[in-house]
């Protein structure tokens, strides 16, 4: 077990934006009043949704709204290796799946061009504080590998051209998630040129909840 420690640099406060906190209140409606420290995860992703990462000024804040003791809050931000506990870069935090599948596939090309686009040493902010990375465990999208994500995206069927455009992208705009070789599922390549089967939706429902931006004005990468 690794130990996580929270950022020795930290902002002076935290606040959900006014979307963010109702949605949050409205998470923990869900539980019954004895019930409602469960909320944790949910409202510890959304702090982190909004900021990028999730900061102390965060944990008190969402322990004091669970009525939890703040180290509670600490335990399980963490805990979970999902929870960023120092910031990640501004515009995105690049998750790089190095399991076999991946790996077989040539993500270790994708580790060096972090290395050398980004930073060195995983978890460490680019030169301009613009972009992050670290190399992750799998993500369950092997049929896809090898794969990136960033935030609640996911970037497919990745070769190291496409994988430095997206890095550009990512920086420049906001890219589409998906395959970059566009297969709509997992289906094998070619598929729908072959089958009699037909697509009845131009994108799947992963990008077609991107494209949708429930609460793009709340959310960051």
């Amino acid at each position: 077990m690794i130990l996580r420690r929270i950022d020795k640099k930290q902002p002076s406060e935290f606040k959900f934006s006014k979307n963010n906190l109702s949605w949050a209140k409205k998470q923990i409606a869900k539980y019954p009043q004895d019930r409602q420290q469960s909320a944790v995860i949910p409202l510890l992703y959304r702090a982190q949704e909004q900021e990028g990462w999730v900061s102390k000024p965060a944990i008190e804040e969402i322990a004091k709204m669970l009525k939890m003791a703040p180290i509670r809050v600490y335990e399980v931000a963490s805990f979970y290796f999902m929870f960023h506990l120092s910031p990640v870069g501004e515009k995105a935090h690049i998750q790089v799946c190095g399991t076999t599948p991946c790996m077989l596939r040539g993500s270790e090309k994708l580790v060096e061009i972090c290395k050398k686009r980004i930073s060195k040493k995983q978890k460490e902010l680019s030169s301009d504080g613009k972009l992050s990375w670290e190399e992750v465990e799998c993500i369950g999208a092997c049929s896809n590998s090898p794969v990136v994500q960033v935030g609640s995206d996911y970037y497919e069927d990745l070769s190291e051209e496409s994988f430095v455009n997206l890095l550009d992208k990512l920086i420049d705009g906001n890219p589409e998630p998906g395959s970059r070789k566009k297969r709509f599922s997992s289906e094998p390549e070619g598929f729908f040129k072959s089958s009699k089967f037909k697509i009845e939706e131009k994108t799947n429902a992963s990008v077609k909840l991107f494209l949708e931006k429930p609460f793009s004005t709340d959310r960051k990468k």
